[in-house]
């Protein structure tokens, strides 16, 4: 397998990093984690960029995104989406499904090898788990029928019986915390033939998605997030890209 030297990011909040936030307030996530790994593993910098943006469905990832990820011409673009979208009332699965596999291919078709994969699955520990475990297991399988011509790996996070446990998402119960997205990495990084840093198996979230949903939850997280739904609103409202242009990392000492 050929060395991934640049590697370009694009989704909504699970690939931004949302859920390990860092002292400064930035986000890091598995994107980041997946960028040094590599650069460890293959012992040279990796150039990468991140253009995820939080609360994005998939028709903004791929307006937004897959251009100019594509323009920047790296060895590798990670492609994520859906999340948002099957949070809706109504959806159409298949035509999410149909529109990411769309993408893989055109990512392809340029020369650039395609990473796609799909998110945690937080069924366990949110509201409404039952609708989400229903709709994430219908996404994976329009995903996986039309992929299968495609030679490049996917990462089936959602299926990963492990990170669906409490332990490994963060407060809110919809995004991953530090050590969920450790584990995430480490799952790309195993797709791509390599082995994650030892370190990451250490990580702690900040925050958990273990014990009882409490008025204090609801009240915190759920009812913005319906508010927000209500009016039209996104988190990711007035966001710039997490980091839009190519940028040295380097291995892990």
């Amino acid at each position: 397998m050929q060395p991934i030297r640049s590697f370009v990011a694009i989704g909504d909040s699970f690939t931004e990093g949302v859920g390990d936030e860092l002292p400064d307030g930035s986000v890091r996530g598995w994107a980041d984690f997946v960028a040094a790994g590599l650069a460890t593993a293959q012992g040279q910098p990796v150039r990468y960029a991140n253009l995820a943006i939080r609360g994005r469905k998939l028709a903004g990832i791929l307006h937004e995104q897959l251009d100019a990820a594509i323009a920047l011409q790296p060895d590798a673009i990670s492609l994520n989406g859906g999340g948002n979208d099957i949070l809706r009332p109504k959806v159409s699965i298949e035509h999410v499904g149909e529109r990411l596999a769309d993408a893989a291919h055109r990512i392809a078709a340029a020369g650039i090898r395609p990473i796609l994969l799909s998110g945690g699955n937080p069924s366990q520990v949110m509201p409404i788990g039952a609708v989400m475990q229903r709709r994430g297991d219908a996404l994976a399988r329009a995903v996986h029928a039309r992929i299968r011509d495609l030679d490049a790996p996917y990462v089936d996070n959602w299926s990963d019986p492990e990170l669906a446990s409490p332990r490994f998402w963060s407060v809110d119960r919809l995004h991953l915390n530090a050590a969920g997205h450790a584990h995430v990495a480490r799952n790309v990084l195993r797709a791509l033939g390599h082995e994650a840093p030892p370190g990451w198996r250490d990580l702690a979230g900040a925050s958990t998605a273990e014990g009882r949903r409490d008025l204090g939850y609801y009240r915190e997280y759920v009812l913005p997030w319906l508010g927000r739904r209500f009016t039209g609103r996104s988190s990711g409202d007035g966001r710039d890209p997490k980091l839009p242009a190519l940028t040295e990392v380097q291995p892990i000492a």
